[in-house]
């Protein structure tokens, strides 16, 4: 128990091992999974739970581990219990759910995920006390209407409903709101040049801008519809509808009225440009719909344990070795997304323009799409300049605010020259993105492990110095941080309590009203190491338009930071165990045998002249020696030396 307290797993595995018993309790009742719980790490849990303990067994006050678990804020932990059968309709000796004590904290996450696992709304305590009751008495009444939304459901409780023809949306609203959020950009984009092109200029601007943040403003009171992961604009299809749009509309206007003018002055430039814009369409689509190489989860929850017990002996039982919401072991290079809820083979980073993953299936794929925008967005602008020296000047050419010459060449087509000024503009996102993935291509290097090495090397790099500056006026983030609300309070113990809402801070089940949690160890909620400030509009931006990536890439290359060059934390930044040379790298990318416009195997590509499988790869395979007689092989490692 004090092992539990104090989250030695690695100590608590090893008692269990030699015959320790995990339903043994304490003079408060509390058996393992209970002081497991208080503390919330979801790491320690897994052992436990492997221990054939079951999942809903009650203290000495009928709480659950899902009840402490709920009133303590811990969505990842009640997730965890919710998939593993914890029901949700026992009752403490109060009556009260576990529903109830979430409501007590207040915390949204608890509360949406016990909704959705089937939790009784209506449920009445000893006392009569609904949910909503309880939501009032301990002022979280606005948390439980929220969640009560986002599963669907009136702020009473009730079934949401809507009439015809709005009824067959709530059917599948996943599939509903992804279509609007894609399709609706295609709107926004052609009205908005329809304005800046058959208005006056002083006019035009202001009312487009209008118009863009009207249906920005239109597609955020749709969100509320939308399923509880898509609640923000950015975690929709919206920014891939913005390039879907632009694609659509620059292809329409090449078809109706540059190619059938210039196609004979420029034959070539059309015949070009046409497989430029088939290939970036092809590619974009392709990586959009395709698996990025998703590692396959686990069948039962015996090969669970079975990949636990073999992760304790070699010491690897962690975060960077197992995935506690995929539940199983994370091959090397891999990563979970939160955005997608999986975890990707040889993760490179989640693009919001596609709307999914990049990772070993469709990293080339995405590389083809931009590097055949990147060509096709130049090749237009050279047709477009042909398109509007071959079309005569509108008679009488006057403009209010403009000059003779630019007005008689803007009235040609003002539509086709807005939709390329609007073109141009991809460059500047799609030439960043194209030279970070030739320098990482080069160097047999993610973007993630790009910047997560870098971030390891030195504390403050070039695009976090930028964002201070604008937001801070200083290159240092240091002192400007704020300690999160939610981070912990030292008790007079000197042991954290779980930071509650407003009169019922630090009530405990089971507990009369303003009692404090007994000063165990390990109890409450242990401030991260990492933590960090919630990110800003601007960094956010510089995150989706590369600009971070780039910044880094284009001022350190592979050397790292010049300031840090000979400190001791650059000297412990770990190597690319990938790299086998810039020559070998790039064979590896571009003469992988996999079918370039078919489906892959997933995980399947090449490291150093030799197929491997990123969704099963767990350690890293020794360099290879090429001989005359036998060509390429791996080389024999002493079993000490492995």
């Amino acid at each position: 128990m004090w092992a539990v307290q104090r989250c030695h797993y690695y100590v608590v595995h090893l008692l269990l091992q030699h015959g320790a018993d995990p339903l043994l309790t304490d003079n408060q009742g509390f058996n393992m999974l209970h002081l497991a719980t208080f503390d919330g790490n979801v790491f320690l849990l897994l052992v436990v739970l492997h221990q054939s303990i079951p999942v809903d067994v009650p203290d000495a006050h009928g709480h659950t581990a899902l009840m402490w678990a709920a009133y303590n804020g811990y969505p990842a932990v009640v997730d965890l219990f919710l998939r593993w059968g914890a029901n949700v309709y026992a009752t403490d000796e109060t009556g009260m759910t576990a529903l109830h004590w979430g409501l007590v904290k207040g915390s949204r996450g608890c509360i949406q995920k016990l909704i959705e696992y089937g939790s009784d709304r209506f449920a009445s305590s000893a006392q009569g006390k609904t949910p909503g009751v309880t939501a009032e008495e301990m002022g979280t009444v606005r948390i439980w209407h929220r969640a009560l939304a986002d599963c669907g459901y009136n702020e009473d409780g009730t079934q949401m409903t809507v009439g015809f023809p709005l009824s067959w949306i709530l059917k599948d609203r996943r599939a509903f709101m992804s279509k609007f959020f894609f399709l609706f950009p295609f709107l926004m984009i052609w009205s908005v040049i329809m304005i800046l092109s058959h208005m006056v200029v002083y006019a035009a601007i202001p009312i487009a801008l209008v118009s863009a943040f009207a249906f920005n403003w239109a597609a955020k009171q749709a969100l509320p519809w939308a399923p509880a992961d898509m609640r923000s604009i950015h975690k929709t299809p919206w920014l891939a509808g913005i390039f879907a749009g632009t694609l659509f509309w620059v292809g329409v206007r090449w078809v109706t009225h540059i190619l059938p003018v210039t196609f004979f002055s420029n034959p070539f430039a059309n015949i070009f440009f046409g497989v430029c814009y088939g290939l970036c369409a092809w590619f974009y689509f392709y990586s959009m719909l395709e698996d990025p190489g998703y590692v396959p989860k686990l069948a039962s929850r015996g090969q669970q344990k079975a990949v636990i017990e073999e992760l304790f002996s070699l010491w690897k039982f962690d975060e960077q070795n197992f995935c506690v919401h995929c539940m199983l072991r994370m091959p090397l290079r891999s990563k979970h997304c939160k955005k997608c809820s999986r975890c990707v083979g040889k993760h490179d980073h989640h693009c919001p323009w596609i709307y999914n993953c990049v990772g070993v299936n469709n990293l080339r794929h995405f590389f083809l799409y931009i590097a055949s925008m990147e060509a096709g967005i130049i090749i237009f602008v050279t047709l477009v300049l042909s398109y509007l020296e071959a079309t005569p000047s509108p008679t009488p050419a006057q403009c209010n605010v403009l000059s003779a010459e630019i007005c008689s060449i803007l009235l040609k087509d003002p539509f086709t020259i807005v939709l390329t000024i609007w073109t141009c503009l991809q460059l500047t996102w799609v030439t960043m993105l194209l030279v970070v993935q030739l320098v990482q291509i080069s160097r047999a290097q993610t973007t993630y492990e790009s910047m997560h090495s870098r971030l390891h090397a030195h504390d403050e790099d070039i695009s976090t110095a930028m964002t201070s500056v604008i937001t801070a006026g200083t290159t240092s983030l240091e002192g400007a941080q704020l300690a999160s609300s939610s981070s912990p309070t030292p008790s007079a113990s000197g042991v954290a309590t779980p930071a509650g809402p407003a009169g019922a801070a630090t009530t405990a089940p089971g507990m009369p009203p303003g009692s404090n949690v007994p000063a165990q160890p390990g109890i409450g909620r242990r401030p991260h190491p990492h933590h960090r400030p919630s990110e800003g509009c601007l960094t956010q931006w510089k995150k989706l338009l590369g600009i971070d990536t780039f910044l880094e890439t284009a001022f350190y290359g592979s050397k790292g930071h010049p300031d840090r060059a000979g400190t001791a934390a650059a000297r412990r930044r770990p190597k690319n165990q990938f790299s086998r040379g810039v020559v070998t790298n790039c064979k590896d990318f571009w003469c992988d045998p996999a079918p370039i416009f078919k489906k892959r195997e997933n995980g399947v590509a090449m490291l150093d002249g030799v197929v491997v499988n990123y969704a099963k790869m767990y350690d890293v395979p020794p360099r290879m020696k090429f001989s005359r007689r036998q060509g390429a092989a791996y080389e024999s490692i002493a079993a000490d030396a492995v």
